[in-house]
């Protein structure tokens, strides 16, 4: 079954690393903001903001974190992560800082996204439920075999999880 899912993602430093997953195609993704795009939205506020992102979130059945080394702790990617799961989706996160970008360098591994952000009333670090992982690679063309050939199976796993809580 393919799956439609939301991409979040540190857009400048990881946009063309974001776009190689994207361009995949193994799971169907929102459309991709262009930098014109997301200035208009983020002119209209916080308000804004969100309005685009619950647009771009609806009829999608996850949100695929897309792990660069400036990911964590971002206001508007725990936004969407919190978004995605209080509105009953799967969540999982992949690191791509060994995809090379457009000048065909690679990044340091960043953060798990997931370890600063708790669930529910016990305050349960997300991190202990949710999935991120890391391909096992240090070169670009691996790294992309990798996630292509397993992401539908995180997405699918994802969700399962998110229907356990």
């Amino acid at each position: 079954m393919s799956r439609n899912v939301f991409y979040s993602f540190h857009y400048k430093p990881d946009n063309w690393r974001a776009s190689q997953v994207r361009n995949a195609g193994v799971v169907e993704g929102n459309l991709p903001c262009s930098d014109n795009d997301w200035e208009s939205i983020t002119g209209g506020g916080a308000a804004a903001i969100e309005k685009w992102i619950a647009g771009q979130m609806s009829g999608r059945s996850a949100a695929v974190v897309l792990v660069g080394n400036a990911t964590a702790g971002r206001k508007w990617i725990n936004y969407e992560i919190s978004k995605a799961w209080t509105d009953g989706k799967g969540v999982v996160g992949v690191h791509i800082h060994n995809l090379q970008n457009s000048q065909g360098s690679q990044a340091t591994k960043g953060s798990n996204p997931f370890d600063g952000l708790t669930m529910g009333s016990g305050g349960a670090k997300m991190s202990t439920i949710v999935k991120c992982y890391d391909p096992p690679y240090a070169t670009s063309t691996k790294v992309y075999e990798y996630v292509s050939n397993n992401l539908a199976d995180w997405v699918e796993e994802a969700i399962k999880i998110r229907n356990n809580y």
